[in-house]
């Protein structure tokens, strides 16, 4: 039986990438591509979209997700309670003559303004985060993908391994039954022609 060929226990990554996609690399999408290069030289895909994003950020994305952050707090809120409540009662209570007096004129129109200056940049911050999900969603799917491909890669490997040793366990049996007939064939000839055994 002949010997396994060396090289046909190499597994091919760019086969490996061509059978899992059951297509040609030419035909996939451009982050597919990224993935399945990185995949056939060996190079990483994860990475940290949130550090990334973190260093990219403008003056603008820095100050909504402080903003964002503030104004999202149970600090913020007990506290703008407090000078909404003193705000009152300064107004009703303690000032003989009052800036704001009872409806709170100017309290309402601080109120709105900040509102309205406040929610937009708030849903900037949340627009930001929701590119960060994406971009995270997009990079644990490369990640995913290419560890699929990892794994592929080691089943054919594994599969590549157990035929070519099982190639060799049956070249080996072979050499043996051979080893066997003759020491078979030499242990029926030899009592025909041993002469002290004749009579």
């Amino acid at each position: 039986m002949a010997t396994p060929s060396p090289h046909r226990t190499r597994v091919d990554r760019r086969d490996t990438a061509r059978r899992l996609l059951q297509r040609d690399l030419e035909q996939l999408t451009p982050e597919e591509r990224v993935v399945v290069e990185r995949f056939i030289s060996g190079g990483r895909v994860s990475r940290n979209v949130r550090r990334e994003l973190h260093e990219s950020r403008t003056l603008g994305e820095r100050v909504a997700d402080r903003v964002a952050e503030v104004g999202g707090s149970w600090t913020f809120i007990l506290c703008f309670g407090v000078v909404l409540v003193v705000w009152m009662v300064v107004n009703t209570f303690l000032l003989a003559r009052a800036f704001d007096p009872y409806p709170y004129i100017l309290l309402n129109l601080v109120l709105s303004c900040l509102a309205a200056v406040q929610a937009p940049i708030i849903m900037m911050s949340q627009n930001r985060q929701a590119a960060v999900d994406r971009m995270r969603a997009e990079n644990d799917y490369q990640v995913n993908v290419k560890a699929e491909l990892e794994v592929l890669q080691i089943h054919e490997k594994l599969d590549v391994l157990r035929s070519h040793e099982w190639a060799l366990l049956v070249e080996q049996q072979n050499r043996q039954i051979e080893m066997l007939q003759r020491l078979l064939e030499c242990a029926t000839a030899a009592p025909a022609g041993d002469p002290q055994k004749q009579p």
